[in-house]
Order: C-alpha cells, then sequence, then structure tokens
C-alpha cells in the first residue's frame, strides 16, 4: 500500500535527552522486525535542562540535522513518537472500581487528584487498565501518568517547527520497558537502570505495568569528570580510559620461593570512581527498600514477590565491571539488557551496523520506534 494512502501512517521513535537525540526507525520483514534506521546528534549544553526546552527553535534545527544524517533507508514519514523527560513525570498505580469504560475514565481523573502534585488542569494525564498476570480481579488496577503542561507543549511545538507531526509522545520508562522486557510481560519484579550523560533513572516493571519510577544525577558524564580529575587527564581522554579499562583489576603474578603469587590491585580508574559508585550503590538500595516496603496488590505467582534481577541499558551500561560490582554489592542477578528482545530472533543481541554495546544508548529510541511501527 502506498504510504499516502495509509489511514495509520508508520512512525519513527525519536529520544531527546538533555545532550543528545537519537532516531530509530524499524520496518516490517516478513512476520519479523528489523533496523531500518537510526542516528544520533549531540545537543549543546543549555538548549534542554533537566528535561526542560530552553530553546524550541534551535532544538528544531538539530532534530532537522539528524533526520538528514541517519544511517539506513532515508526517513520518509514525518510521523513521530516522541519521548518525554522521566524526571518530570509522575506515575502511579491505583486501584479503581470495576466501572463502564467513561464513568472509568471519569473516575480516575478524580482519583488521580489524591496522586498528583499539581492541580488537574495544569498537567497532560493518561492512563491504561493493567491487566493481571495472576488472579481475577474484583477492581481495576490502572497505571496514571501526568506531565505538566508547561513540560509537554515546547516539545509538541518543537516537533512541530522540525516539521515533524507527532504521533504519540511518551515517557521514557514505557518506552525502556518496552524494548527490555521480553513480550512485555514480567512475572515478578525487575528493575531497569538506565545510565545517560546527564541523569541514571531507575525503573520497576512487574507483571504488565511500571511501579515506580525516579532518576538521580549520578551519571555517565559525572563518571567521566571524576576520572578526568583525579587522574588529570582530559575529558575525552577519560572517556577513553572509562571504556578501556573499566572498573577492572590489575593482576600480576610473581615467582616467591618457587611459589606463584597472585597480587590483585584495583586500577587507578576504579579508585577514582570510589565515591561515585558508593554513592550509586547506596542510591538503588534506597530505592529497592522504598519499592519493598511500599509494594502490594500487584497479583503476581506466589513465588514472583521482590525484585528478581537488574537490567542495565543507557551509554554508561558499558562501564566494564559494573554488572559484577553491583551484583556482588546488591545481592542480585545483573545484566546488559538486551533492547532487541521484541525485535530479533531469541538470542540474538544486535545488527551488524548497531551491536548490543552501541543499542544500550538507543534503548529508549528503540522502545519509541517499537511503538510507532505496532500502532502503524
Amino acid at each position: 500500500m502506498l504510504e499516502f494512502l495509509n489511514l495509520k501512517p508508520e512512525a519513527f521513535g525519536l529520544d531527546i535527552s538533555d545532550l543528545s537525540l537519537k532516531i530509530v526507525k524499524l520496518k516490517k520483514r516478513g512476520k519479523n522486525l528489523t533496523l531500518a534506521s537510526f542516528g544520533e546528534e549531540k545537543i549543546k549544553p543549555g538548549i534542554i535542562k533537566e528535561g526542560k526546552i530552553k530553546d524550541e527553535k534551535e532544538l528544531a534545527k538539530i532534530i532537522k540535522t539528524a533526520i538528514g544524517k541517519v544511517s539506513g533507508t532515508k526517513l520518509r514519514t514525518k510521523y513521530v513518537v516522541a519521548s518525554l523527560p522521566e524526571e518530570k513525570t509522575f506515575l502511579q498505580v491505583i486501584q479503581m472500581p470495576r466501572l463502564a469504560e467513561e464513568d472509568l475514565k471519569s473516575a480516575v481523573i478524580y482519583e488521580a487528584e489524591n496522586y498528583i502534585p499539581l492541580p488537574i488542569e495544569q498537567v497532560y494525564l493518561d492512563s491504561q487498565i493493567v491487566n493481571p498476570v495472576s488472579d481475577h480481579l474484583d477492581h481495576f488496577d490502572v497505571l496514571i501518568t501526568a506531565l505538566p503542561k508547561e513540560i509537554v507543549d515546547p516539545y509538541i511545538s518543537c516537533l512541530k517547527l522540525a516539521g515533524l507531526k507527532p504521533k504519540v509522545l511518551e515517557i521514557e520508562s514505557m518506552a525502556i520497558a518496552r524494548a527490555l522486557i521480553k513480550d512485555e510481560v514480567s512475572t515478578s519484579p525487575v528493575l531497569l537502570i538506565d545510565f545517560g550523560a546527564t541523569r541514571t533513572g531507575f525503573l520497576i516493571f512487574s507483571g504488565q505495568s511500571p511501579r515506580f519510577t525516579s532518576s538521580i544525577f549520578i551519571s555517565s558524564h559525572l563518571f567521566s569528570e571524576v576520572i578526568s580529575k583525579n587522574l588529570e587527564v582530559s575529558l575525552l581522554e577519560a572517556e577513553k580510559l572509562k571504556t578501556k579499562y573499566g572498573l577492572e583489576e590489575k593482576i600480576e603474578a610473581k615467582i616467591k620461593n618457587a611459589k606463584t603469587e597472585i597480587k590483585r590491585e584495583r586500577g587507578k580508574i576504579f579508585e577514582a570512581l570510589v565515591p561515585a559508585l558508593v554513592d550509586l550503590v547506596q542510591q538503588i538500595k534506597k530505592y529497592l527498600n522504598y519499592y519493598q516496603t511500599h509494594t502490594s496488590h500487584e497479583h503476581l505467582p506466589p513465588d514472583g514477590k521482590g525484585v528478581s534481577k537488574i537490567l542495565l541499558c543507557g551509554g554508561g551500561a558499558n562501564l566494564k565491571g559494573l554488572p559484577e560490582l553491583l551484583s556482588l554489592e546488591l545481592k542480585l542477578p545483573v545484566e546488559m539488557g538486551n533492547p532487541w528482545v521484541n525485535i530479533l530472533p531469541a538470542g540474538k543481541k544486535g545488527v551488524p551496523i548497531l551491536p548490543l554495546d552501541k543499542s544500550l544508548s538507543y534503548t529508549t529510541a528503540i522502545g519509541l520506534a517499537l511503538r510507532g511501527i505496532k500502532e502503524k
């Protein structure tokens, strides 16, 4: 079918963060999906600050530039599924009586006022029923998400300035979960950690829905700054050292009295990052504890209680030794997430032009692109 005759046009995913934007477009190949286009572009500091757009015209120019430079197939669609900043989002699963659809919508708006710390007329509110993985319910579980209009409106305006047609605007956590959770269902809670350039996002996904989100300002860029300062090297060199050596140990073998002695010594990168890593671990423990003590009523199988594992994504997740360190400190399995788990055949973790290590920084964009093609 010709695209202009299609009442449900295809859309690409656009992940917008403070310092960069990323583009992903998927295409159908028979019954499967594959990567059609991808690209990224840096955003100068100050254009977006903590998720709030400060210069719409400049950001629109950067979006146009990025679209024109994508690798793979040229982008011919103007429809886009774009991200909204997680740090400005209110998210909660609430319980509602089993009402007719129209009555439920009205009741959710009324009930949401008890959870959202802003007047309801100042936010965009979205909601969806969360079906249980286990048990039949005498009520509805409803996921509500809300963002201030003053945050969302500039994103809409900016996309239109760039010549695009926003099809869906979605918070980052929803896109990340769509990319990393197999079939978007988990019978036990999973903590997703997104290590971005300017912040680290936490998302606990359980059943068929996000349950808890938060973010902190420990970030990949912060790690680079710490290495740069402590080792007295440039930021660019710090990035290279972080990627090459990460948290690896230096291991020396010496012969002494006919025996080989193994000396294990933490590398300079690890030593420089110790304070930041300690802070990161403490923050994760705090949020895990909050979730464990506040969670209830998730309708999971009897053995599905408690966070079962942690999945890492974002460009900062490529820090060597990070999964092993977190697993040791948190006493939970920690794995690299696979953003292709709902796209490529089982076992594949990337395509030649976008392997797993690079794909991790595209996780949100891949999740957005999945929604763009699923709603086609």
